[in-house]
């Protein structure tokens, strides 16, 4: 019964102890939300929540942006590579497949 009270302020310690450091890893965040203000401890679990969820969704973004540019550049190089062998079939060279070429190895 005794350590009932104990075991609950470590906890509540702890709490405190993670929104402090959320308060201080999210500064600039509350800044620019709610500058000059005193932020209660929901204040400071919202704006941790919001940034979080816009930096997954930046990170998404990012990560279908070079999933797209990574399919462009596959599809890219397998245009090219049928391109040289449809070229390639033809045992007479005109100048223009002569250009094409040169232009595709550039």
């Amino acid at each position: 019964q005794l350590r009932k009270p104990v075991v609950e302020k470590m906890r509540r310690d702890r709490i405190n102890s993670s929104i402090e450091q959320l308060k201080l890893l999210l500064e600039k965040e509350f800044q620019r939300h709610q500058p000059n203000s005193k932020l209660e401890k929901a204040d400071i679990l919202e704006v941790a929540v919001s940034y979080l969820k816009q930096q997954s969704q930046l990170q998404m973004k990012r990560s279908f942006h070079k999933s797209s540019q990574f399919d462009f550049r596959e599809g890219y190089s397998r245009c090219l590579q049928e391109a040289f062998h449809f070229l390639s079939l033809h045992k007479v060279r005109t100048e223009t497949q002569s250009k094409l070429l040169s232009h595709f190895q550039k």
